[in-house]
Order: C-alpha cells, then structure tokens, then sequence
C-alpha cells in the first residue's frame, strides 16, 4: 500500500503514514493494515518496540480520510460508516492495550484519527512544530478513537474545554493535557529513530527528551476550570456568558462554530468517562454517538460545510442554548444488539 509503509526493522515493528499531500489523513486501509500490523507484533518474541512516524513536515496525521463517510451518507448507506468506526475503535484498543513498547514522533498536525494511533502508546514524542487537537464537534462528531479517555485524564476541566472548542495544543501543553510525554527537538529525531531500530532500547527515548514548559493553554487553568465544570453544554455557556473576560468572549466565539448536540453529547461521554476510565468504555460511548451520527446528528451537514462546499456555514439540527439532555440522552442510549464488540468480522 502506498499510503502506509508497515515492516520490521530489527528488533523493532515499524509503521510509517505515507501520504504527505494528504496531510497523512489515515483511510480505512490504512486503520486495517495497522491492526493486521499489531495483531502479527503482539506475539512475535523478535519485536521489542514500535514505532510510528509520518513523512512530510506538515502532519504526523490530520484525522480520519472522511470523503467516502460522506459520499456513503449522502446516499442513505449508513452501515459503511458504522462498520469503519467499529474497525478504527477496535484497532485503538488494540493501540491502547498494546503489550510493548509503543514510540510515536508526531511532527504537525496530530488530530482525530491521527490522535487514534499516536497518543495511546507508552512513548508519545512532540517537537516544535506538533499541533494536536480533537476538532470533530466542528463537523458533527465527538471526539472520538478514545480520545474522550485522554480527555476525561487532562487536568481540571481542560479536557472538557479541548473537546468543546477545538483548541490546538503546542508541544508543551500537549504533555500538559496529557496528549504526549516527551518533548524531543525534531531535528534529532532521524538519528534516534535509527537507534531504535539498532537497539529497541527505549530508554534512549529518556535520555533524548529535553525539558518544555507548558504553553498558553495551561496558563489559562484558572479560568478553564471555573468556567467548564458545569454538568450541561447550557451550564457552561451560561458560566461564559456571565463572565466579562477576553477569554469567555473568545471561547464563546470557538464553540459557536461547532455542532451543538455533539458538544452537548462529547461533554456527557467525558463525564462518564472520567467515573469510569476505562478504554473499552470510552469507545463504547463514543460509538453509541458516531453509529447514529449520520441519520440523526450533524456529521453529514458539518463535512459538507467544511471539507465538500468549504462554505463554513453549516445549518445544524439545534441551537447551543437550547439544547436538551433529551437530546443528548437520545444519541448516547444503549445499542443493543448493534453495540461495539471488539470483536473482528462483527
């Protein structure tokens, strides 16, 4: 396949996203050639460390390649899309559950999909050019791939507003939040990469990583916290809207972009997320919410306004401040018979 290159170098699995122009946006091949990759390595005794890495200087991954979703649920075949989240979701717990080493040096953008294969390993490396956010309620989605586990970690209330308003986390506050652990200059990573095919020693990962302070995010703590702790989307617009600051202005700004019921439904998976903190569970519940995404939320109307007709103006089902629990509660019930098996060929 010419947009992954997956092989063994020494002691070591290796998995390179090859689609530079693309911004390496990860197609369903690409998630099934990862999860036939892990499935071989988890058992093989000659493979002693992963890593992944991306050509090109823009994107390590920019998220999931969504043009088919949208051709598929334009047309009413709802049941590609449910099938392509069910495989993602069940190649991110194999990720997250890995049993070895796992080392991901993620240059540029690291979003959605992207954050599905590099941010659930053990060594998560970031530079000075890593963007990484989960931007999904801007077309209908939540943050997903386990991203709402990661999210329910992040401290305080920050991993609520990441979700809500799509913010960009640099290097420094991608470690904050809990994205990524290492912060290693990318000029050096060419050379540690080929030490760690020699040696799968992944204490040299250690040895690389260079102190960074956290960045503007996580200067912002104080008034995160005190504005995102409500339990609805209502709450929190309500806490912004009292509060006469740049950052309650500015913040309200970003999530007035966003589809209001996957706001409303990403805040309610990260609270049930964080009583359970649990993998599993969190891609359960973001499953409950992508299955019934395309014929009854936002997703179809959010790709067209931002990837089909580029016009930014999407028509969603609701308005922020009038969104219902019943209408999150609606998207996030139980499936059924339809859950999330983990289970391949189901």
């Amino acid at each position: 396949m010419t947009d992954i290159h997956i092989r063994t170098q020494g002691q070591t699995g290796r998995i390179t996203f090859t689609r530079p122009k693309a911004l390496n946006a990860m197609s369903y091949d690409m998630c099934t050639a990862i999860e036939d990759a892990l499935d071989g390595w988890a058992e093989d005794d000659t493979i002693k460390l992963l890593i992944i890495d991306a050509e090109g200087d823009k994107a390590f991954c920019a998220g999931g390649d969504i043009a088919e979703l949208y051709e598929t649920g334009t047309s009413s075949n709802y049941a590609y899309g449910q099938t392509f989240w069910a495989d993602e979701y069940r190649m991110n717990a194999k990720m997250f559950a890995f049993p070895k080493p796992v080392a991901s040096f993620m240059q540029g953008f690291t979003m959605g999909g992207g954050v599905g294969v590099g941010c659930h390993g053990s060594h998560r490396i970031v530079g000075d050019t890593s963007q990484i956010a989960m931007p999904e309620c801007g077309i209908g989605l939540v943050p997903d791939v386990g991203g709402s586990l990661i999210l329910s970690r992040a401290p305080g209330r920050l991993g609520e507003y990441l979700g809500l308003t799509a913010a960009r986390l640099s290097a420094g506050d991608a470690i904050h939040a809990g994205f990524a652990d290492y912060y290693i200059p990318e000029a050096d990573w060419p050379a540690l990469i080929t030490k760690l095919e020699e040696t799968a020693d992944w204490s040299l990962i250690d040895a690389a990583a260079r102190h960074i302070d956290p960045g503007p995010i996580a200067r912002q703590s104080a008034e995160i916290d005190a504005h995102f702790g409500g339990e609805t989307l209502r709450d929190i617009l309500n806490a912004l809207a009292a509060a006469e600051t740049s950052f309650a202005s500015d913040t309200i700004k970003k999530m007035s972009r966003n589809s209001p019921l996957a706001m409303g439904c990403a805040l309610e998976i990260i609270h049930r997320v964080r009583a359970r903190a649990d993998m599993h569970f969190a891609l359960d519940q973001e499953y409950r919410f992508t299955y019934r995404a395309m014929e009854h939320g936002d997703f179809l109307e959010g790709v067209r306004a931002q990837i089909i007709d580029k016009d930014r103006n999407p028509q969603w089902k609701h308005d922020m401040h009038a969104l219902s629990q019943m209408d999150v509660t609606n998207m996030l019930m139980p499936l059924g018979a339809s859950k999330l098996t983990f289970e391949k060929g189901e």
